[in-house]
């Protein structure tokens, strides 16, 4: 006798197939979205590290103590960056390469405050960047070591929990050599 019509067993095994097909699909879509999340604030991060690079080179301040090496910004500890006096975006402003420099660190620092949640933003002569496969945010220092700018934002694990180094801070995301100026 053939039977007619699918047993109430081959219905619960459909939407079990069904069920797991739509949480995989719907995992994916999450980890999609996290990937360019963290996608966008990694070039966000390269963008503005490369542009006070440029900035720095192109303002080298020969015998001058390096303002530059001052920039250690934390949004959460400072949400509001003071200003410096003068402001360099007009002509005329009586600007010299110090000024300009102040003015650039501040840039960088609204710029990490905008961009980036809880970003923070450092400059400081560090020989060896990359420290057990990682990037850290203590600098080596040395007088001869290159000028580092590093970038980066509290990221979170998959899970949600703060993404952290083993000495309980969290990453850089990005750390561009200047050079030795």
């Amino acid at each position: 006798m053939c039977a007619r019509g699918f047993t109430l067993l081959e219905v619960l095994v459909a939407l079990l197939v069904l069920a797991i097909g739509v949480v995989g699909g719907t995992a994916m879509q999450l980890a999609a979205l996290r990937t360019r999340h963290e996608s966008a604030l990694l070039s966000q991060a390269t963008q503005m590290a490369a542009g006070l690079a440029e900035r720095m080179r192109a303002n080298p301040l020969p015998g001058v103590a390096n303002p530059y090496l001052s920039l250690n910004y934390d949004a959460l500890a400072e949400p509001d960056p003071v200003p410096p006096q003068p402001l360099c975006y007009a002509p005329g402003a009586g600007c010299g390469g110090a000024e300009l420099a102040l003015f650039d660190l501040y840039e960088m620092e609204v710029l990490v405050r905008d961009r980036l949640p809880a970003g923070r933003a450092l400059v400081c002569r560090d020989s060896g960047v990359w420290q057990g496969g990682q990037l850290r945010w203590a600098c080596s220092g040395g007088a001869d070591a290159p000028l580092v700018i590093k970038v980066g934002w509290r990221g979170k694990n998959v899970d949600g929990t703060p993404q952290r180094d083993e000495s309980g801070q969290y990453m850089p995301g990005v750390a561009i050599v200047v050079g030795s100026l």
